[in-house]
C-alpha cells in the first residue's frame, strides 16, 4: 500500500516523516541559529539573570536570550501563559511556518499536538505564591492555574492552529519531550491523522527550580567558568546545567507530505520506550533499561544495529549516568561502538549536544530529536564540547570539541528521566516516494 511500511507484527502502517522543526534554545530563536551555533562548539550557558542567585550555591544555566513573546503571540494573549508555554508557542510558529503547513478543515479535525513538559509553569507558581503571600487571594490572577498546569503548552498551540484531534501534555521527567514525539508518531501510524504538531517545552530557571536541583547535589557548580560547566563523559564532569526553551516539530503522514512536495528532513521510523523500575533517580546497573529502549527502537523501525551512524546520548554530564549510558550504548552497538575515534567507515559517532545547550529537561528529547533530523539531512554531526580529559568508563567516539561531516542513513536519539523512565527514537533517511 502507497505510503505504508510492515510494523513488527506485519501490520501495515503509515510512515511517519518530519517536515517541520521549529526551535528556541539557549543557543538562538530559531532553527537555523541554534544548529550553526551547535556545530560551531558554542556555549549558551552563562550566569543567572531571571532572578537574583546570588546566595544560591548554584548560578549558572541555559537561558533563552533576549525572549520577546511579542514575535509570536499578541499581547492579550500572553497574560495567559507561563513561559514556557510561550516558548512552546514560539517553537510552533516556527515549525509550522518552515512546515509550509496549510490544514483543511477536515483535516484540522483530526490533526493534533503533543507537548512533553517535564514540571510546568514555575515562574507563575512562584509569582502566584508571591502575591498570596503580600497582597492576598483577592489579587492572584485569574489566568494563574492556566499558566501553571502542563497541558496549556499544547492547548494554546492547538487553539492556535484550529488542531481538533488530541491535544494534551505528556510528562516523563526528561524523556517527556521524546514520548511526546513518539507518541504523536503513533497517532499517525495508526491512521488516526495525517498530520501532529509535537516536541518539548520546559522553563524552570527559577529558585525553586535551581533550588530543588541544587538540593539533590544534581547540578555542575562551575558558576565561575559556565561555558565549560556542562562536559559529558569527562573526567572532570560533576553534574548538569539546567536549560530551558522548546523545539516543536511537524510530523505527516508520507502519503500526506509526498502529496504536497513537502521538503523532509527525516523519517522518525522507530520508538521504544522502557522503565528501570530500579531508582528514583539512578539509572540500572548497565543501563539495563536504557538498552532496552534502544533495541526496542531498532526492532520497531526493522533497523539493525550496524546501520546506525550517530547517536545523540542522554549525556547529561552527571557522573553515574554518563557512564551507565555508555555501557549500555557499547552492549546494544558492540565492537562498532569502540572503534578507533574519527573513523568514519562503520564506525559508531556518539555525541552530546547538552554540552552546549545544557539539560532542558522536559524539552530535552524534542529538542534532540530535531538535531538527530538534521544530522541527517545537514550532513554534519555537531561534537560535545568540553571534553579535554574523557572518563575511561565512557570509551566511546563522542566527537570531542570539533563538528564533524559524515553522511548518515540512521541515527538514535537517547532521552532518560527520574523514575527510571526511558526513551529512544530513530530517525532515518527518507526514502520512497507514493
Amino acid at each position: 500500500m502507497a505510503g505504508y511500511a510492515s510494523g513488527p507484527n506485519g501490520i501495515s502502517m503509515e510512515r511517519v516523516v518530519i517536515t517541520g522543526i521549529g526551535l528556541v534554545t539557549p543557543l538562538g530563536i530559531g532553527t537555523l541559529d541554534t544548529w550553526q551555533a551547535l556545530l560551531a562548539g558554542k556555549s549558551g550557558i552563562g550566569p543567572i539573570t531571571q532572578f537574583d542567585a546570588s546566595t544560591f550555591r548554584v548560578r549558572i544555566a541555559g537561558e533563552v536570550k533576549n525572549w520577546d513573546p511579542s514575535r509570536f503571540i499578541e499581547k492579550k494573549k500572553q497574560k495567559e501563559m507561563d513561559r514556557f508555554t510561550e516558548f512552546a508557542v514560539g517553537a510552533a510558529a516556527l515549525a509550522v511556518q518552515d512546515a509550509k503547513l496549510e490544514l483543511t478543515d477536515e483535516e484540522k479535525l483530526t490533526a493534533g499536538c503533543f507537548v512533553g513538559v517535564g514540571i510546568g509553569g514555575l515562574h507563575t507558581l512562584e509569582k502566584t505564591k508571591e502575591t498570596l503571600s503580600t497582597r492576598g487571594s483577592g489579587r492572584v490572577s485569574p489566568y494563574a492555574i492556566p499558566g501553571i498546569i502542563s497541558n496549556l503548552a499544547a492547548g494554546q498551540i492547538a487553539m492556535a492552529y484550529e488542531l481538533k484531534g488530541p491535544s494534551f501534555a505528556i510528562t516523563s521527567a526528561c524523556a517527556s519531550g521524546a514520548h511526546a514525539l513518539g507518541e504523536a508518531a503513533q497517532w499517525i501510524r495508526r491512521g488516526l491523522a495525517d498530520v501532529m504538531v509535537a516536541g518539548g517545552a520546559e522553563s524552570t530557571v527559577t529558585p525553586v527550580g535551581i533550588g530543588g536541583f541544587e538540593a539533590m547535589m544534581a547540578l555542575s557548580r562551575r558558576n565561575d567558568d559556565p561555558v565549560r560547566a556542562s562536559r559529558p563523559f569527562d573526567r572532570g564532569r560533576d553534574g548538569f546545567v539546567v536549560g530551558e526553551g522548546a523545539a516543536i516539530l511537524v510530523l505527516e503522514s508520507m502519503t500526506r507530505a509526498v502529496r504536497r512536495g513537502a521538503r523532509i528532513y527525516a523519517e522518525l521510523s522507530g520508538y521504544g520506550a522502557s522503565t528501570d523500575a530500579y531508582h528514583l533517580t539512578q539509572p540500572a546497573p548497565n543501563g539495563e533499561g536504557a538498552q532496552r529502549a534502544m533495541r526496542i527502537a531498532l526492532r520497531d523501525a526493522g533497523v539493525s544495529p550496524d546501520k546506525v551512524g550517530y547517536i545523540n546520548a542522554h549525556g547529561t554530564s552527571t557522573p553515574v549516568g554518563d557512564a551507565e549510558e555508555s555501557r549500555a550504548i557499547a552492549s546494544v552497538f558492540g565492537s562498532r561502538a569502540l572503534e578507533a575515534q574519527g573513523q568514519k567507515g562503520n564506525a559508531l559517532w556518539v555525541s552530546s549536544t547538552k554540552s552546549m545547550t545544557g539539560h532542558l529537561l522536559g524539552a530535552a528529547g524534542a529538542l534532540e530529536g530535531a538535531i538527530s533530523a538534521l544530522v541527517i539531512a545537514e550532513g554534519n554531526v555537531p561534537p560535545t564540547i568540553n571534553l579535554d580529559d574523557p572518563d575511561p568508563s565512557c570509551a566511546l567516539d563522542y566527537v570531542p570539541n570539533q563538528a564533524r561531516e559524515r553522511h548518515v542513513d540512521h541515527v538514535l536519539s537517547n532521552s532518560f528521566g527520574f523514575g527510571g523512565t526511558n526513551c529512544s527514537l530513530l530517525f532515518s533517511r527518507f526514502q520512497g516516494n507514493l
